[in-house]
């Protein structure tokens, strides 16, 4: 339940200002840098890239939570937390 708590809420900061959103769930590196620049150029590619750093972000938190990680990296993805899910910043632990 806070998984959809929190993922409604960052939503709702995506709608409001999406590179608030980015900072939030990717921290400040080259995902926040590309946000600021595409929502300067067009408010809807802001949003358009937000939203699919919080689908990946979610995405991959659900994965690893499930034990489903796999060590491939989403495109445009820049940031390692957002790349894990938040588990581990960026350490993906691969079974044998």
């Amino acid at each position: 339940m806070s998984n959809f708590i929190s993922a409604f809420l960052l939503c709702l900061v995506a709608i409001l200002f999406p590179p608030a959103a980015v900072g939030i769930v990717a921290g400040c590196g080259a995902d926040l840098l590309v946000n600021i620049g595409l929502t300067l150029l067009g408010y809807l590619p802001g949003h358009i890239h937000a939203f699919y750093i919080l689908y990946v972000y979610y995405s991959r938190r659900e994965d690893a939570l499930e034990g489903r990680i796999t060590g491939e990296r989403a495109p445009g993805v820049y940031s390692e937390r957002v790349q894990a899910g938040g588990q581990g910043y960026g350490t993906i632990v691969h079974t044998t």
